[in-house]
């Protein structure tokens, strides 16, 4: 008997959905980093056994969309919970304080699309490093009254505990099936992707303000050497004092960007990587379907 499906990793930002799956897929696909709307696109991480295939799907976090590039991730979100064969609503410790009342109330209308669906779901509490078993207990008796017939799993993604137990219960909830794609693989997505990825995380984590959100990359070139991988990027950003802002004092904070992305995509492909960076003024490239479909948002 072979089991496999699509395990899609739904929730608010910062609650942890990117680490988690990372963690589930052994491997580092998805960007994290301590701001909120990290993840921008549904990336899938794939995890191969002799008898399973387990098609993960990391998601944006559920907003209220400001803008068309918000509104395009939000599809992202209801898709993921139409064509599921396990959801993965994941939660955390803080979110489910009092203090994080608002955050509930932002996912209520994509709570309500999981607790119609009829798809099997686990409701992951995640961060349970920075609680008690009695505040816990409170936390998964309030998860279970928003969705009665989930499984509550408590979970650390970042420590590691209880994830073998949450896989153990994947794989119990996943259907029989023959795998979707070959054995081999672990992703959906093209070396082209993960450089842009791993270049944005950089600038999530340099830059404050409007700056991250503002940004989005393209991969100009990519010529695979033996010995080196050759990429040229371009930094898109929304208006004329962003770039000036991005690019830094001769070019300083551009550079220590580039730098730090370098190291990374080495790290990423075991190889040596030659990375060129230009950035270009794409006015208000959020509000733009034209654009949003090049960058790979729209259908």
């Amino acid at each position: 008997m072979h089991k496999s499906g699509f395990v899609n990793i739904i929730g608010n930002p910062n609650v942890g959905k990117s680490t988690l799956m990372n963690r589930l897929v052994g491997e580092r696909l998805s960007i994290i980093t301590s701001k909120a709307q990290t993840t921008r696109h549904r990336i899938m991480g794939i995890v191969n056994g002799e008898d399973f295939q387990i098609v993960y799907s990391d998601t944006p976090g559920i907003l209220k969309p400001s803008y068309k590039l918000q509104e395009s991730m939000m599809k992202f979100v209801h898709g993921a919970v139409q064509d599921a064969d396990v959801i993965l609503y994941v939660t955390d410790t803080v979110e489910l304080t009092a203090e994080g009342e608002g955050a509930e109330n932002r996912s209520t209308e994509v709570v309500e699309k999981i607790a119609h669906s009829g798809i099997p779901t686990i409701v992951v509490i995640n961060k349970i490093d920075l609680t008690t078993p009695e505040a816990l207990e409170t936390m998964a008796e309030r998860c279970k009254r928003r969705l009665p017939d989930a499984h509550i799993v408590p979970v650390s993604a970042l420590e590691g505990f209880n994830i073998p137990g949450l896989f153990d219960l994947i794989l119990q909830l996943l259907p029989e099936g023959e795998p979707f794609y070959p054995k081999d693989a672990l992703t959906d997505r093209s070396l082209r992707f993960f450089a842009s990825e791993i270049i944005r995380e950089k600038i999530l984590l340099n830059y404050s303000k409007e700056i991250p959100y503002s940004v989005e990359i393209t991969i100009d070139e990519y010529k695979e050497e033996p010995e080196i991988d050759r990429i040229g990027a371009t930094i898109h950003v929304a208006r004329e004092s962003q770039k000036g802002i991005l690019i830094g004092h001769k070019g300083e904070r551009l550079k220590k960007v580039g730098t730090a992305a370098r190291i990374d995509l080495e790290k990423f492909l075991d190889k040596k990587v030659f990375l060129q960076l230009h950035v270009k003024v794409s006015d208000d490239w959020r509000n733009d379907t034209r654009q949003l479909r090049r960058f790979g948002y729209e259908e």
